[in-house]
């Protein structure tokens, strides 16, 4: 429950920001962690974070790796080795890597990405608080 708690926060502080839930893993040591029934969630908010970490840097936010550290709290908290850290970490490079190739200078498209992003994440970030932090 205190994973829980953990990605509460985190969802708290993307809905505030302008980022990210977790379920209390099962399992030995060393067993891959079971897909919590948020995970396709968990991926968006991954290239989300990704393509926040990306254009909020090159539209001059001075945040240094803010999206970076909010998604590796993320993936400490919720995968923290195997296949669902793979899938989550390859959805944070998808983000950066999308905009990376398309935006080389901060424009009013990329403006509107980032306030759209900072909306979905947030909207994402209270449906799975609502749903899975009871």
């Amino acid at each position: 429950m205190s994973r829980l708690i953990t990605i509460v926060l985190i969802l708290i502080g993307l809905a505030l920001a302008g980022a990210p839930v977790r379920a209390q893993q099962a399992g030995a040591p060393g067993q891959e962690a079971p897909a919590a029934p948020y995970d396709a969630d968990l991926q968006r908010l991954a290239e989300i974070l990704g393509s926040l970490q990306y254009l909020r840097t090159v539209c001059g936010a001075n945040e240094g790796q803010k999206w970076r550290s909010e998604m590796q709290a993320l993936i400490d908290a919720e995968a923290p080795s195997g296949e669902r850290r793979r899938q989550i970490v390859a959805r944070f490079n998808r983000g950066y890597r999308g905009f990376e190739q398309t935006y080389r200078t901060c424009t009013p498209a990329a403006d509107l990405a980032i306030r759209r992003y900072l909306e979905e994440g947030a909207r994402i970030a209270r449906e799975i608080t609502a749903r899975y932090a009871n």
